[in-house]
């Protein structure tokens, strides 16, 4: 067994135990803690593929940022664990369905598994020769694919803006404020001089 095999079953192993940990575990920080744990071993898994560049992005984007967003929001949010748990024994029931469904999907997946013929060198050589891992992935992502890069990028706008409009709700016993009133506004009608004599309130 070589070292790439051991490295492969070592990151395999801490990814795996890690998302099973995220899963179960009853403290909310430390299924974040978890969570960027596994994110570390699928980083690792992909330089032992070759795509360090997909695995350098894990790292910065999802363990730097957006990782350490949820560990900031679940440790400054006060949650009510205690009414959060009944509700998630509440939907015990459906989940274990959805889990059975996932389970069977995966094995169907892999009892159908057959493997391409050049699939091998394929995986041997992941990018051109004499080209980079970044470079690869930017010829295909802006030249060959650029097109269909642009569309899933509006695609992606256009779901996010439809999600901030149906969260948007206007309600009336919630003050907000309303900038151009606050620049029109005359100072001749916003205060009004009193004159307060002394020892007499307003």
């Amino acid at each position: 067994m070589s070292v790439a095999d051991i490295a492969f079953y070592a990151f395999a192993v801490v990814t795996v135990v890690a998302g099973l940990m995220l899963t179960i575990s009853r403290n909310p920080v430390h299924s974040v803690l978890w969570m960027i744990l596994s994110f570390l071993g699928a980083a690792g898994l992909m330089v032992l593929m070759g795509a360090e560049f997909v695995a350098m992005l894990v790292m910065i984007v999802y363990v730097g940022a957006v990782a350490v967003l949820f560990l900031f929001v679940v440790m400054m949010l006060d949650v009510d664990f205690a009414a959060l748990k009944g509700e998630i024994s509440r939907a015990m029931p459906l989940a274990l369905l959805i889990g059975v469904v996932l389970i069977i999907q995966i094995s169907l997946g892999i009892g159908a598994w057959v493997e391409a013929d050049g699939a091998l060198g394929l995986r041997d050589a992941p990018a051109p020769h004499g080209v980079d891992n970044a470079r690869a992935l930017g010829l295909i992502l802006y030249d060959k694919y650029g097109f269909l890069f642009q569309i899933a990028g509006l695609i992606l706008l256009v779901a996010m803006i439809g999600a901030i409009l149906l969260t948007l709700r206007h309600r009336k016993d919630i003050k907000r404020q309303n900038v151009l009133q606050q620049m029109w506004r005359d100072p001749a009608k916003a205060m009004e001089l009193k004159d307060v004599k002394p020892g007499q309130g307003l």
